[in-house]
């Protein structure tokens, strides 16, 4: 009888701590959409969160750091380098041999 009561209040702690955290969760969601439209509807909120991070990231002994760049930035290198970045066509192979032994001639 023990068992039941205590296997029932354990099921009762568990779907409290679900709920507390889906209700956490709920909040944090919110939250970062608040975030978003702060953020984008000032660019220059956007490259202080930017300059934040990496300032957090320098804080700490990384020796690699990727700094993310907009391919509108690229765009006009990759049109001007692309011709000099195609591969070389492949040159013509003979046509494969069969193998000497097939599944056929060993049975």
């Amino acid at each position: 009888m023990q068992r039941a009561m205590a296997a029932e209040a354990e099921a009762t702690r568990d779907a409290r701590a679900k709920v507390i955290a889906a209700e956490g969760e709920k909040k944090s969601a919110s939250a970062l959409k608040d975030a978003s439209d702060i953020i984008s509807s000032s660019p220059s909120a956007l490259q202080l969160r930017y300059l934040q991070t990496l300032s957090s990231i320098s804080a700490e002994k990384n020796s690699t750091i990727v700094f993310p760049l907009p391919m509108e930035l690229l765009t006009p290198y990759l049109a001007k380098y692309m011709p000099m970045m195609q591969l070389p066509p492949k040159p013509d192979l003979p046509p494969e041999q069969p193998a000497p032994y097939s599944q056929s001639s060993m049975l």
